[in-house]
C-alpha cells in the first residue's frame, strides 16, 4: 500500500498526538491539524492531501455545508469523520448523499484503521484494473500466448482477486481477513477428504474467496444496521449467494468455482439457502466450505460476542454434524488436531492487528 497523506484534524492534542502515532506505526504518512478551518485552508493551498480524518462532535447546518464545498473542490477527496454519532437515520442519509465516505466511532481504533485502509485498497484496486486491462490489450494486439506471459496473467488476476476479497472483508474491520482464512481453511479439508487435483484446490480457493462477492450489491445500510433487520432487509441478504453467482458465471476463469458462491449457505439437512438442497444434492466444495466458513465464524470477535476456543468451536460442529455440516467433512476436520487449525489461521492473520492490541491501543489513548 503506497504512503499516500492523510491529514488527521482533531481539538484534543493528546488525541491527535496518539492517533498520529497510531496510523503513522500502520504504515500510513501522517500530517496533523488542530482546527477544522486550518485544514480548510492547508488543503485549498497545497491540494497534497488524498484523505482527510476530521473529529467532529455534530453535524451542524455549517459543517455539512463545509463538507459539501470540499466534495465539490475535490471529488477525490476521501472524507472520515470521527463521530459518536448514534442516529442510524442520520449515519445513512449522511453516508447515501455522498457527504462522507466513512463514519467511524473514535473510540474504535480498528474501525478507524479499518476506514483509512480501505479507502487505499480501493485506489490501489483501480491501479491494478488499469494496468490489468492493458495488459490484455497488449496481448491482444500482439498476439502473445506465450507460457510466460499466461502465467504474469495469472498472477495478476489471482493478485486482484484477493485484493478484492480483502476490500469487502474491510467493509467491517470485525471480518477483517475473513476470506483468506476460509480459503485456507477449505482446501486443507479437501485435501483431508482426497483432493489432491491442484487446479480443484485452486477453483475451491478461489469460489471461498468470493463467497461473499453478492454482498458489493447489498447496501451498507442493510449489511452494517445496527439494529435488527427487517424480514425485507434480510430477504436482500439472503440475495448474495445468487447475486454473486450470477456476477461471476461468465468468467471462464471462475465457472468451476461458482458453486461455493451459490451454494454456501445450504444445509446438509436441506434448511439452507437459495434452493434448499440436502446431503449429496450440495456440491461437495460447497459442504466443505460451509464448515470452514462456521470454523472461521465460531473462533473470531463479532460485536454481539467474544471469539471463542477451537476446543469450543469443534464441540459446536460436532454438535451440528448431520444438521447443518456433512458427517463426512466433520470428521476430516475432527481428524486434524486442532492445533494445526490454529496454526493455520495464525499463519493466514499474523499481519493485521489483532483485536486485543487495538482494544489496549484504545484503552491507552482515552484513559
Amino acid at each position: 500500500m503506497s504512503r499516500e497523506k492523510v491529514l488527521i484534524v482533531e481539538e484534543n492534542k493528546e488525541r491527535r498526538e496518539y492517533l498520529a502515532r497510531f496510523l503513522s506505526d500502520l504504515a500510513f504518512n501522517i500530517e496533523t491539524s488542530s482546527s477544522f478551518s486550518e485544514a480548510i485552508n492547508r488543503l485549498l493551498e497545497q491540494d497534497k492531501f488524498s484523505l482527510m480524518v476530521i473529529s467532529l462532535k455534530c453535524f451542524s447546518s455549517h459543517n455539512i455545508k463545509i463538507l459539501q464545498s470540499l466534495k465539490k473542490i475535490n471529488p477525490h477527496l476521501t472524507l472520515i469523520i470521527l463521530s459518536q454519532l448514534n442516529i442510524p437515520e442520520l449515519v445513512i442519509s449522511i453516508l447515501k448523499h455522498g457527504l462522507v465516505d466513512h463514519i467511524a466511532n473514535p473510540d474504535n481504533l480498528g474501525s478507524i484503521y479499518s476506514a483509512i485502509k480501505n479507502e487505499f485498497h480501493k485506489r490501489d484496486l483501480i491501479r491494478e484494473k488499469e494496468s490489468y486491462l492493458k495488459s490484455l490489450k497488449k496481448l491482444s494486439s500482439e498476439r502473445m500466448h506465450s507460457i510466460k506471459k499466461a502465467f504474469e496473467l495469472e498472477n495478476i488476476y489471482n493478485t486482484t482477486l484477493e485484493n478484492l476479497m480483502t476490500a469487502l472483508d474491510l467493509r467491517d474491520v470485525e471480518t477483517l481477513g475473513h476470506s483468506k482464512t476460509v480459503a485456507k481453511y477449505s482446501q486443507v479439508l479437501a485435501e483431508i477428504l482426497g483432493i489432491k487435483n491442484k487446479t480443484t484446490l485452486d477453483h475451491i480457493r478461489k469460489g471461498a474467496l468470493l463467497h461473499d462477492i453478492g454482498k458489493i450489491a447489498i447496501p451498507d445500510s442493510i449489511l452494517k444496521k445496527p439494529t435488527q433487520l427487517s424480514f425485507k432487509e434480510w430477504e436482500k441478504i439472503r440475495l448474495h449467494p445468487s447475486l454473486g453467482f450470477g456476477l461471476i458465471k461468465e468468467i471462464k476463469l471462475l465457472k468451476k468455482s461458482g458453486n461455493i458462491i451459490l451454494y454456501h449457505h445450504e444445509r446438509y439437512d436441506g434448511d439452507g439457502y437459495p434452493k434448499g438442497l440436502k446431503e449429496e444434492g450440495i456440491p461437495l466444495e460447497a459442504r466443505i466450505f460451509s464448515l470452514a466458513d462456521a470454523l472461521d465464524a465460531i473462533t473470531s470477535h463479532r460485536p454481539y460476542r467474544k471469539e471463542r476456543s477451537f476446543t469450543k468451536a469443534k464441540e459446536e460442529i460436532e454438535k451440528n454434524s448431520g444438521s447443518q455440516f456433512d458427517p463426512e467433512v466433520v470428521d476430516a476436520f475432527c481428524s486434524l488436531n486442532l492445533e494445526k487449525w490454529e496454526k493455520i489461521r495464525f499463519e493466514t492473520t499474523k499481519l493485521l492487528p489483532s483485536f486485543e492490541e487495538l482494544q489496549q491501543m484504545k484503552m491507552v489513548m482515552y484513559h
